[in-house]
């Protein structure tokens, strides 16, 4: 009865923190209503992606909002230990508990990655 109730709770903590560190693809269909509405097309690549709303949006559940850590691990200087390009490897095939893919669009990728490659 013991293990029956372990892994019950073993399974429905995964299914939370799988469910919290989720996508909702509001964010990018924001970002590009943002776009849309830009008549300078030099002004739309430098902030057409906001890397901290995207962070907020999509990982900060389990990173935490102030890079603390969670569920996941803490970020407050991963720029220290990996590189923008390792940082994106990471989060386009996941890490550890990390799920792939939380992340898409290569825009949104490129800016959380060099945002958090700046954390030294």
């Amino acid at each position: 009865m013991k293990l029956k109730n372990l892994l019950l709770a073993a399974g429905l903590g995964a299914t939370l923190v799988l469910g919290a560190c989720g996508s909702d693809d509001s964010s990018s269909s924001d970002t590009s209503k943002d776009e849309s509405t830009m008549s300078d097309d030099s002004s739309k690549t430098n902030t057409a992606v906001d890397a901290e709303k995207i962070f907020a949006n999509n990982c900060a559940s389990c990173h935490g909002n102030n890079l603390e850590g969670n569920v996941g691990p803490n970020l407050t200087k991963v720029g220290a230990k990996y590189s923008s390009e390792e940082i994106q490897k990471i989060i386009k095939n996941g890490k550890g508990q990390m799920p792939a893919g939380i992340l898409k669009d290569d825009k949104e990728i490129v800016a959380v990655a060099d945002w958090l490659a700046d954390k030294k």
